[in-house]
């Protein structure tokens, strides 16, 4: 007797089976589940498997962030639970989280005060600053509400180049839409990151990045041209696959507060389960682990039963090969010599198809 339960799902007998760049069928009940992740129970706050760079406390600023050198920011802190620049040109330096890390969802809030936006020093010193991934890729920050004619009378446009306004990847692709709300008001950054990845000096893959300004979509999986730059062009080239946020002091006045990260595994580190980055080895290797596991389930496997054919062709699908098929074409066999009611041998039947239909087995193998 099986040690399966009547409502067993052989989930490897229901959809496309795996193969060689999959180790899992279609709709796979063995594949493993995503853990359990509790959202914030308000929108853009951490939630339980973020990473806290900072909470609005000084204790949280000064834990997290750092100078050029690793000393502690000369930025300065407000009881109101942000952080900011000290006025004048670069008088802190740009700030540095002493966590280093790579592929990430990042959440960072900003905000540019009214009265100090040295509007008469030119569009790019509006409230400037910069996010940069990795210390290498930035995400512009800038007082941008105005550069939209469609918000401005003549008196207030500002004309600006379109990749150094906030929501772009900074000379290289401008937001999609300009959401910016006014100054004064607080601005959200989401951005899902993903470096470029490197096999040696050949590039894979050029990494991408996507960003959500206040909810709204302006980066769209931007493939990365090259490393933040000014002016000139500069390619990508590779460099250590963790590094620290950087905030920029462009001179401006900018203010910070709920800044979180959660690492995320890269695409291409899947090696099981991907038409991109399977490596085959690995597949087979995750596929007959499954196929044991399954095996060790089925009490008896010589049982002439309809359950156990079908069991057995489930392990099979993931590694068809010694004991195991040995295992199934002994089953099959006994089952042919004393099969069941008309049901249920169109029952092991439609379990078979999946089989043949995906190259496992050969359609001579199908119950008349």
């Amino acid at each position: 007797m099986m040690m399966m339960c009547a409502t067993a799902v052989l989930a490897a007998l229901y959809g496309d089976t795996p193969d060689a760049k999959h180790a899992w069928a279609v709709h796979d009940y063995n594949r493993p589940k995503p853990s359990k992740v509790e959202p914030a129970a308000t929108i853009g706050q951490p939630p339980s498997d973020a990473v806290v760079l900072f909470d609005g406390t000084k204790a949280s600023f000064e834990k997290n962030w750092c100078d050029k050198d690793g000393k502690p920011p000369a930025w300065s802190y407000s009881a109101d639970g942000y952080f900011y620049t000290v006025p004048g040109w670069k008088n802190g330096g740009a700030i540095f989280t002493r966590a280093e890390f790579g592929d990430c969802q990042l959440h960072i809030e900003y905000r540019h005060d009214p009265e100090q936006l040295y509007a008469d020093k030119g569009p790019q010193m509006r409230g400037n600053s910069g996010v940069f991934l990795m210390n290498n890729y930035e995400i512009q920050v800038l007082e941008s509400y105005y550069t939209s004619r469609e918000r401005a009378d003549q008196a207030d446009y500002i004309d600006n180049y379109a990749d150094g306004q906030a929501g772009s990847v900074y000379a290289e692709n401008p937001p999609l839409v300009n959401p910016a709300r006014k100054p004064g008001e607080w601005q959200v950054y989401d951005i899902v990151f993903h470096q470029p990845v490197w096999d040696g000096l050949k590039l894979v893959h050029p990494g991408s990045v996507s960003v959500f300004f206040n909810g709204v979509l302006v980066q769209d999986h931007w493939e990365m041209e090259g490393l933040t730059t000014h002016c000139k062009r500069r390619p990508l080239a590779p460099h250590k696959t963790v590094g620290p946020l950087q905030l920029q002091d462009h001179g401006c006045v900018v203010q910070f507060r709920n800044v979180w990260y959660r690492p995320l595994a890269s695409r291409w580190a899947n090696t099981t389960h991907s038409t991109l980055s399977a490596d085959e080895n690995d597949v087979m290797a995750l596929r007959r682990a499954t196929a044991a596991k399954l095996f060790a389930q089925i009490e008896d496997p010589k049982a002439a039963t309809a359950a156990n054919v079908k069991a057995l062709g489930e392990v099979i699908s993931y590694a068809n090969e010694g004991a195991y098929k040995a295992a199934f074409e002994a089953a099959l066999k006994a089952y042919r010599a004393k099969p069941g009611d008309a049901k249920e041998i169109a029952d092991v039947n439609k379990a078979l198809d999946v089989l043949i239909r995906n190259g496992v087995i050969n359609g001579s193998l199908r119950l008349k």
